[in-house]
């Protein structure tokens, strides 16, 4: 059996501080969706393992993003959100007209050029053209918001879907909108996560009601799962409910296949999607330290369904939130019994070959 990262992967604050130079600082990391910024002025406030940063919507609708931080004295443009991950659905605030720093009143445009600082002019040594916010690079996928920390390094965002786009093309993902939002705090290691949700070797023990209506994920340990062309429910059920059924039409454009089928798709460093043919849950990771991770699992559907008299998204959220707990549960287990000295590393089953994706991700990049 091939072996895992050893034990310091998981819990040493050295090897954390590694991976946010190394890994989130220089890849496109998912902060949220399109549709919560609707207006100029509109932004959020994103946590990126610790880089507090901002995107906002220009008055011509494109986006721009930069770190939330004002060229004088380094204060908070905004501090509108004490929180380390965005809780609710929408945009944290509107700015209006302005972005005014709170502590000396130093003002930028919405694109981050400085515009005025009170009793201050190139007298005074202030040029300010050389005082912009520091830029953050940010693009959108699927109806997802991207920033990259290191804009001047980054690689075009649409390179690294070809391969999702081809198995996922059928799957409206940039025209579904987020109906509800369940924010989980995990104590665990952002990569204990990502390793559980790339196997099913554990969903037999842990996942009854799951692998009742998907029987192919008990099936030798979930060996031989086909995630490109999509994994079957049982007989008479085709989504993720308690019944695996819902009165809520599939996406229009699926395949007959893809209307009774189920996809998965792990986007690194931190968005993972698990595709129904009527809805889609979309867990978006926030790590904050090597034994932290707030898990934020946005339900998407499509607008003809939304706009419908009765929508009610309940019969998918309850059953994920079910699962979901699971999953949490189990990955904090791990995370807690990797701090014991005793461990120095674990294996690989062969049924787990996509959880050492992990491992030759990071080995390029650590």
């Amino acid at each position: 059996m091939e072996v895992t990262l050893p034990r310091e992967a998981y819990v040493s604050d050295d090897w954390y501080a590694r991976e946010r130079d190394r890994v989130f600082e220089g890849q496109w990391f998912a902060v949220g969706r399109v549709e919560e910024l609707p207006e100029p002025g509109d932004h959020l406030v994103c946590d990126v393992v610790g880089e507090s940063v901002i995107v906002t919507r220009l008055r011509d609708g494109d986006l721009t993003a930069y770190v939330n931080l004002c060229r004088h004295r380094g204060s908070r443009l905004t501090d509108a959100t004490g929180k380390p991950v965005q809780t609710e659905i929408g945009p944290t605030g509107t700015f209006k007209g302005s972005i005014q720093c709170p502590y000396h009143g130093w003002t930028y445009s919405f694109d981050g050029r400085l515009r005025a600082a009170p009793f201050l002019d190139e007298e005074d040594g202030l040029r300010k053209e050389d005082l912009p916010l520091h830029g953050v690079g940010v693009e959108t996928w699927g109806g997802f918001v991207w920033v990259h920390l290191r804009p001047e390094t980054a690689e075009p965002l649409g390179g690294q879907f070809t391969e999702t786009e081809g198995y996922l093309a059928n799957y409206p993902l940039a025209d579904l909108r987020v109906t509800t939002r369940i924010v989980y705090p995990v104590a665990a290691n952002w990569k204990a996560i990502v390793e559980n949700y790339n196997e099913c070797y554990h969903c037999g023990p842990v996942h009854p009601e799951l692998v009742e209506l998907v029987p192919s994920f008990r099936q030798r340990g979930g060996a031989d799962l086909d995630w490109v062309e999509g994994i079957p429910h049982r007989e008479g059920a085709w989504t993720f409910t308690a019944t695996g059924t819902s009165t809520r039409q599939p996406f229009p454009g699926l395949s007959e296949e893809e209307k009774k089928r189920h996809k998965g798709q792990l986007i690194y460093p931190n968005l993972m999607l698990s595709v129904s043919a009527d809805h889609i849950a979309a867990f978006t990771l926030f790590p904050h330290g090597p034994g932290s991770t707030t898990v934020v699992c946005d339900f998407l559907f499509h607008v003809d369904e939304i706009t419908k008299p009765g929508f009610d998204p309940s019969d998918a959220v309850d059953f994920w939130d079910m699962v979901n707990r699971q999953d949490w549960r189990v990955c904090e287990g791990v995370q807690a019994g990797m701090t014991s000295r005793r461990f120095t590393t674990g294996f690989y089953a062969p049924m787990e070959d996509y959880s050492m994706d992990i491992r030759r991700y990071l080995d390029g990049l650590m």
